[in-house]
């Protein structure tokens, strides 16, 4: 649908002003984007509990995350905050780190993010302060990696206004070094997920980041403006279309403590008309090479293959991940990368706004992708505006299975009996291992039914109990912290060390047991926005013991045999197993 206002020369140069992911309202019945009804299991077939409860709580996670003011007026403030699980101080107890946006309006109390430190036993303490982390401005994404080599994890901020370089001390504290380390740009930008990516792997970390909207909020219409935007008579915040657009951002790592910008030279750079929100990385042609991937809103999202010679190619549209099955663009949010049907490749799972369905690429081999959405039961709650996502394992059986968080981005949309909400339930699909998922939203827990305006998510075992946790952003509420509370199958954790001291972002772990083949990635960024917990996570399901191949990021291969199961373990590149841990058992 397209929305017209007299802002639309100003804003477009004449061209129509379209609600964010508006577009894909009116291509509803065009497309058939419309729900299918959940598939039964086939006679036999038997589907596992599951019991996701909400601890944020208990757990001392109580900070709201604000972003912008209540009535939701413009843009920067519907798209809210990622959050990342890391290790800032290498305890083995994976840390939280929950963004925080900012307000329009001035007055109110100076907003800052939070650190919170693990305690063990899912207990976190608030060390903000203690670690010298204040006021940033308004953050979107974040991304963790050791980009110098020093064995301590630092943050990277995408903000709208200037991005942020938190670097670790090494003593709990943190310092901003945007500017010292060539992460600092003079003119504001709109920047959004990100991650580290050694492209050309020389043993140090490249960045990715992805920007959005060229945007000014002293330019752009309210939604009750008589110039401003509308949607089938509801008046709504301008953008993205008609908005001027962006181009992503490779920065290379020069090895002596400092970036440069090569977007140019190394093929990164396109027109500035593309709206990049989650940048997902992975050897996704198994050449050895990480690729990226990066979901934009309302137009094609894009794809580059590593050229193996410092340079990338945009195939975004040549490989099938630019559109859905139809050729039309969506409207993406957040994107996660797994083997869903044990073939050895990374498939992609996309989410998109409301009125569409999420998308399943399957990897076909040879850099080509397949829309398998409606053949793998995924074509299903059209209603949600779907953002974080992640393949999680939640009953380490093998298979990776899938969960999205929920929330639209209006919040007067309830009072106009259009069948949406501004608070959504999150969706479970359990993986049946058949290339079929089971819908089990509505018996995943009270914490999959709960209703939140959610945004971004992040994955790990917080509790070191073999089970991973799935840390929500909800907008104007503390997040969520989403345990599993249900029986599972047995399960190891893998953390990989480069021969430098740094998680080895990029390697590769096939995991053999039973007869069954498992492979994953270390990967920064992703979800929406955010971080996930370094460790790689394989259920096993009865499986005592598992063999493991790792291709480190640099190509050098490694194998251990018959690694017990029901442990996390540090693999040292060259060394071998260089610790374990058994689960805690406690809260299983």
């Amino acid at each position: 649908m397209r929305v017209r206002s007299r802002a639309a020369a100003a804003l477009a140069g004449g061209c129509a002003v379209i609600l964010f992911a508006a577009k894909v309202f009116s291509q509803m019945a065009s497309t058939g984007a419309t729900d299918q009804p959940v598939r039964p299991l086939p006679p036999g077939m038997h589907a596992p509990s599951a019991d996701f409860r909400d601890v944020a709580a208990e757990a001392g996670l109580r900070a709201e995350v604000i972003s912008g003011e209540p009535d939701q007026s413009y843009i920067v403030e519907n798209t809210g905050t990622g959050v990342a699980i890391f290790d800032y101080d290498n305890d083995g107890l994976p840390d939280i780190f929950l963004l925080q946006g900012d307000r329009l309006q001035p007055g109110g109390a100076t907003l800052a993010p939070h650190l919170y430190h693990n305690l063990g036993g899912l207990r976190f303490e608030d060390v903000t302060a203690k670690a010298g982390i204040g006021h940033t401005g308004w953050e979107q994404g974040v991304c963790a990696g050791d980009p110098f080599n020093e064995g301590r994890v630092d943050l990277f901020i995408g903000q709208w206004g200037h991005n942020v370089f938190l670097h670790n001390l090494g003593d709990g504290k943190f310092r901003d070094e945007a500017r010292e380390r060539g992460l600092y740009r003079e003119k504001p930008r709109w920047s959004t997920g990100c991650a580290f990516i050694d492209y050309d792997r020389d043993g140090y970390l490249d960045l990715v980041v992805a920007n959005y909207v060229d945007f000014d909020a002293q330019s752009t219409p309210r939604p009750r403006d008589k110039s401003g935007c509308n949607w089938n008579g509801v008046p709504v915040p301008c953008g993205p279309r008609g908005l001027k657009g962006e181009t992503m951002t490779l920065y290379h790592n020069d090895r002596h403590g400092h970036f440069v910008d090569v977007t140019k030279e190394a093929g990164v750079e396109t027109p500035p008309e593309y709206y990049g929100f989650t940048v997902l990385t992975g050897d996704f042609d198994n050449d050895g090479w990480p690729d990226f991937y990066v979901t934009c809103d309302s137009t094609p999202s894009l794809f580059y293959h590593n050229k193996r010679d410092g340079r990338f190619e945009e195939t975004g549209m040549m490989s099938g991940l630019a559109v859905n099955e139809d050729g039309r663009e969506q409207a993406g949010m957040g994107a996660t990368a797994g083997d869903y049907d044990g073939d050895g490749k990374l498939d992609i799972f996309k989410t998109n706004f409301s009125n569409d369905t999420d998308t399943l690429y399957r990897n076909l081999g040879g850099g080509n992708f397949a829309d398998v959405t409606s053949r793998a039961g995924l074509a299903v709650h059209t209603q949600y505006v779907k953002w974080g996502t992640a393949f999680v394992d939640f009953d380490n059986d093998g298979r990776p299975d899938l969960f999205v968080a929920d929330g639209h981005v209006y919040p007067f949309i309830d009072s106009y009996h259009l069948g949406e909400h501004f608070k959504q339930p999150r969706q479970l699909f359990w993986n049946r291992g058949d290339g079929q998922f089971y819908d089990m939203s509505s018996t995943g827990g009270p914490g999959i039914t709960a209703l939140h305006s959610s945004r971004g998510i992040a994955v790990g075992d917080l509790d070191n109990d073999g089970s991973e946790e799935i840390v929500v952003v909800n907008l104007f509420e503390p997040p969520s912290l989403l345990k599993n509370f249900a029986p599972r199958g047995n399960a190891l954790a893998v953390r990989l060390v480069t021969a430098l001291g740094r998680d080895a972002i990029g390697a590769r772990v096939t995991l053999s047991a039973d007869g069954h083949k498992q492979i994953d990635e270390v990967r920064s960024g992703g979800f929406h926005i955010s971080q996930g917990d370094f460790r790689v996570h394989f259920g096993l399901g009865r499986a005592t013991k598992a063999d493991l191949t790792i291709r480190w990021p640099e190509g050098a291969m490694e194998t251990l045999h018959d690694v017990e199961a029901n442990e996390w373990i540090v693999v040292r590149e060259g060394k071998g197993i260089v610790e374990r841990h058994g689960f805690e058992t406690g809260s299983r």
